[in-house]
């Protein structure tokens, strides 16, 4: 790489620690091309991404971003996982390290919280931000459920009154 390309590395760096929610840092221990493909895929999937970075290069743009302190991770073969979700990238990074020996966990931060290997396991055991609205929007929903069936309750009672009367009657 020449000057020009390292500056434009460290820009590109920089822009996405300002805007990612979460940066998980991963250990490459020998990943083929197409182990590497798959699992930038599932990252894609999960509206997360994946990327090798030089180290020297990625500790030049950590600099003025909330994501100093996964600086000290930085250090032999190195991948930097990071999405805007919190939990997308720590999800498919560590999903992905369960399947395959080759990856591995070694820190991350979320923003100015630096996390260790336990933190990002325990960060991808929480549910996406999707997963939670989902849950927000039924417990929304719920109430009103209720409550048509409160409103619709009495009248079918009725009905089966009226019903076994006119059924008692006819017999």
């Amino acid at each position: 790489m020449d000057r020009s390309q390292k500056a434009d590395s460290v820009a590109q760096l920089n822009e996405v620690f300002n805007q990612a929610g979460v940066v998980v840092v991963t250990r490459n221990l020998g990943l083929t091309v197409a182990q590497s493909t798959e699992l930038r895929t599932k990252m894609r999937e999960a509206g997360a991404s994946y990327q090798v970075a030089k180290n020297r290069l990625a500790k030049l743009a950590l600099d003025g971003t909330d994501y100093t302190g996964i600086a000290d991770h930085l250090s032999g073969p190195t991948g930097l996982a990071y999405s805007e979700d919190p939990v997308a990238a720590a999800k498919v990074a560590v999903e992905f390290a369960k399947t395959n020996d080759k990856l591995e966990i070694v820190g991350g931060s979320m923003g100015a919280t630096a996390l260790d290997e336990a933190g990002v396991k325990a960060l991808a055991s929480m549910p996406s931000l999707d997963e939670l609205r989902g849950t927000i929007v039924g417990l929304v929903n719920a109430p009103a459920t209720k409550v048509v069936r409160t409103i619709k309750e009495p009248t079918s009672m009725l009905a089966r009154v009226f019903g076994a009367y006119g059924a008692k009657e006819a017999a």
